[in-house]
């Protein structure tokens, strides 16, 4: 899943959870898929970084 497609159903899962008449063990559910969906985020965007700082340590050599 790419980062926007990733942000994307973050949104939804904030859509679900705004929602007052989910169930609370679902609300759970939900939940546990958006933390799951932000640590795929942390993942790419420390891969992208890291390829940054690589690249700029190439560039400065």
């Amino acid at each position: 899943m790419t980062l926007e497609e990733t942000f994307a159903k973050i949104d939804e899962v904030m859509d679900k959870l705004s929602d007052d008449s989910l169930p609370l063990e679902e609300s759970f559910a939900v939940y546990k898929e958006g933390m799951e969906l932000l640590d795929g985020c942390r993942s790419i965007i420390d891969d992208v970084e890291k390829k940054v700082a690589k690249l700029a340590e190439e560039d400065d050599t």
